[in-house]
């Protein structure tokens, strides 16, 4: 079976939408030089599209136009490496699926110990965000909540009212032992966060486990969370204004 003919046979059973590298062919075809230059004829010919350097996916044709991969396809390299995971979507593709805004946006952003300068794939770029706590697949809803109360004020096309209610909904669906690990991994991000998370987990009756956060603060910095107010009646406790 020639080159060209050996990799359309193995593309035609992948997913559309799924993102291969010449990398994938190369084990059953030792010639990376010519995988590339079929992959590349297969771009020309509209068979596939090139996402980004030595990066190429499936289209999936509708009435409107082809549909480019979901955004964890986009950065799936970036998320994990040889199995392990080094890396986990946060920010503007997580609001929406939080329930926290309806807006979808064109940036991605990954929360990862070694961040990497941001970068460009297809329409969107991809930015990086410093996380300290280790990462495990069991962690990650847990920080993605942190990263969203950690940026409540620049979520877009919401309130920190509407924000703090529905993060009391998200929390109040959490067993005791996850609440736990809230707390715990919660120390390793900024006082603010720390704060309105400790007022939140109080509203829910949750004060007994929240000294870990409160002894963490600066008993004479204030944190201005303008709404607040209005969802959390105990902000005075936290230094909350």
């Amino acid at each position: 079976m020639k080159i060209t003919d050996y990799i359309v046979y193995k593309i035609d059973r992948l997913p559309n939408g799924y993102i291969f590298t010449y990398s994938d062919f190369i084990t059953e075809v030792n010639n990376k030089e010519a995988v590339i230059k079929a992959l590349n004829r297969l771009v020309a010919s509209g068979r596939i599209v090139k996402l980004s350097k030595g990066k190429y996916y499936k289209p999936e044709s509708t009435p409107f136009g082809n549909l480019i991969p979901s955004q964890k396809q986009v950065v799936k390299d970036l998320l994990e490496d040889n199995g392990k995971i080094i890396g986990y979507l946060t920010g503007y593709s997580v609001y929406n699926q939080l329930g926290l805004t309806s807006q979808v946006s064109n940036t991605i952003q990954i929360g990862r110990n070694e961040i990497r300068p941001n970068l460009k794939r297809e329409r969107y770029t991809i930015v990086f965000v410093k996380q300290k706590n280790t990462i495990t697949k069991e962690n990650i809803p847990l920080l993605q909540l942190l990263d969203a109360i950690r940026y409540i004020k620049k979520i877009p096309d919401s309130t920190i009212k509407s924000s703090c209610i529905r993060f009391l909904a998200i929390v109040n669906n959490l067993s005791q032992k996850e609440v736990c690990s809230l707390v715990r991994l919660a120390l390793k991000y900024p006082p603010a966060t720390k704060a309105l998370l400790g007022s939140l987990l109080d509203q829910l009756g949750y004060s007994g486990i929240t000294k870990p956060l409160q002894d963490s603060l600066n008993p004479i910095t204030k944190y201005q969370f303008y709404g607040a107010m209005d969802v959390l009646p105990n902000l005075k406790k936290w230094n909350i204004v």
